[in-house]
């Protein structure tokens, strides 16, 4: 059996607290990586504790930043300061992102701004600091999470898919213009057992009976777990993966493909 063996690679991930930030630092961590990460929690909290236990319980090093990636500097200060924690970067995940579901009439421009920003701006400028760093690296990787929704989405989801659909152009600009060196790969997941899907399945009068409804949607029956998507992100940065760049792999259980 074939093993995705990152070990003395270090890798930087964005929105490590909870959800499918979480997962993938988890899983390369296990593969070998040392994981530098960030997210809105303070260093004392659930979220951080969790993501520091998980990557230290490897044996691996672990660096952890609050950060606003939002403001003017706050991707430049946690690329900087987890590179100088690290030793370095080969594994950049741009992942952090929020919903922002309001519908194209009822969006306004700060909703929009806001949107964009978060879900589109900031993984360009996370890959645009982390670049140089990236260069010196002699396996060098950025993989961006975007969404199914970059290809498919439903009344009321506007502005969260156009942005979402811009990371797919974006990761095929990257991949043009900084490969051969460094390669940029996009992942998509779909329904994912996340705490913010179980929120919304909680939205309903039954969720259970929603959850099931939305499960057997899926040709597999089921919906993804995080700790898939992360399992993708450490293949993606192996250097099994050396031929994929420039595309975005959609991750959804076979719901793309019902008509």
């Amino acid at each position: 059996m074939l093993a995705i063996n990152l070990s003395q690679r270090k890798a930087l991930v964005s929105g490590v607290c909870r959800g499918i930030g979480a997962g993938v630092a988890r899983q390369l961590a296990r593969a070998g990586c040392d994981v530098a990460g960030c997210g809105q929690n303070g260093t004392g909290g659930t979220g951080s504790r969790a993501f520091l236990r998980e990557v230290e319980g490897q044996g691996k090093r672990a660096f952890y930043q609050q950060i606003d990636l939002t403001s003017k500097h706050g991707a430049e200060q946690w690329v900087r300061q987890a590179v100088r924690a690290l030793g370095g970067v080969d594994i950049l995940v741009s992942n952090a992102g929020r919903n922002f579901f309001k519908g194209a009439t009822a969006c306004d421009l700060k909703t929009w701004t806001t949107c964009l920003e978060l879900n589109l701006a900031v993984h360009w400028r996370l890959a645009k600091v982390a670049k140089p760093y990236l260069e010196k690296s002699s396996h060098p990787v950025v993989i961006i999470i975007t969404s199914n929704h970059a290809w498919r989405t439903i009344p009321g989801c506007f502005p969260y898919n156009v942005a979402k659909a811009g990371l797919v152009a974006m990761v095929q600009s990257l991949a043009i213009e900084w490969g051969p060196k460094i390669r940029t790969v996009g992942v998509a997941p779909g329904f994912i057992d996340t705490p913010s899907n179980n929120a919304w399945f909680k939205s309903f009068p039954d969720p259970a009976t929603e959850r099931v409804r939305t499960e057997q949607r899926h040709p597999v029956r089921r919906i993804g777990t995080v700790d898939e998507i992360g399992a993708l992100c450490a293949f993606l940065a192996s250097d099994y993966a050396g031929f994929i760049s420039g595309t975005t792999l959609l991750v959804d259980g076979g719901a793309g493909a019902l008509m």
